[in-house]
């Protein structure tokens, strides 16, 4: 009996182990086979990932994503997600790759995830209403409010602030929650909303921090896709000599955010 169960927890360790090592050389596979590979992203994400009048998902990060897959010569599937259930499907195995302002900063992430070469880099900023009074400097959101995707680099530093969360889906629900003075203020990526503000001057809303930290967004995969991600970061190294991520910076941000 107890060596049948011996028996049967080896076969299911073996079978687990080789279905990991699939999942694990599929990406470099279909990047060698020029196959389809998945991407996460979130799509509401302006300018880095949304859908334009047309109802096109474009962005940054989509645009820069697509570059990567002509020089690879493979194809792209987007697959729309909220960012708090990103890169658990990634983990999950939902998608290849999340293409949406993603740092590894944290220890878990690094655990977890591996990036490619950066494509862009970008600080932390600070929100609030026009008539805020309490906030002069960042420290000063210690219990207020802020609007916050729970598993974010900017949810992570409000809490290390001492804010109080207040759960949300994306940028735009959190900025919209400070107006409606449901929420204090809000972190994010500064080119995010640098851009919100200049496209809604009348938005009420202005910058009251900035840190001078920068930050590299790439590429997001599973441990264990190192060789495919070699590939990955090899074509962004071209787009970045070639200029292509010079001009995809100037068509959404009018500048280049490829370099630090």
């Amino acid at each position: 009996m107890f060596k049948k169960l011996a028996f049967l927890a080896a076969s299911i360790f073996a079978v687990g182990t080789a279905t990991q090592a699939i999942a694990q050389d599929s990406l470099l596979d279909r990047i060698n086979n020029k196959g389809v590979i998945t991407v996460g992203t979130e799509g509401t994400y302006a300018p880095f990932t949304y859908h334009d009048a047309a109802g096109k998902l474009t962005g940054y990060d989509v645009e820069v994503t697509r570059a990567v897959a002509e020089k690879l010569g493979v194809t792209i599937e987007f697959k729309e997600t909220q960012w708090d259930a990103m890169l658990a499907g990634l983990k999950g195995g939902r998608f290849d790759l999340v293409a949406n302002q993603v740092g590894l900063t944290t220890p878990e992430r690094q655990a977890t995830f591996d990036k490619s070469e950066p494509y862009s880099w970008s600080g932390a900023m600070l929100v609030a209403r026009n008539d805020e009074t309490r906030v002069t400097k960042v420290e000063d959101v210690k219990d207020l409010k802020a609007a916050q995707t729970l598993s974010s680099n900017y949810g992570e530093l409000a809490v290390h602030y001492g804010a109080k969360i207040v759960p949300i889906d994306g940028m735009a629900q959190g900025l919209l929650l400070i107006q409606q003075k449901r929420a204090d203020v809000t972190f994010n990526d500064s080119l995010a909303l640098l851009d919100y503000l200049k496209k809604n001057p009348n938005s009420g809303l202005k910058p009251f921090w900035e840190s001078d930290d920068k930050v590299g967004a790439g590429l997001i995969a599973n441990k264990g896709n190192g060789a495919a991600l070699a590939k990955i970061s090899e074509a962004i190294v071209e787009l970045r000599n070639d200029g292509t991520l010079k001009r995809l910076g100037e068509q959404f941000f009018g500048k280049d955010i490829s370099v630090k």
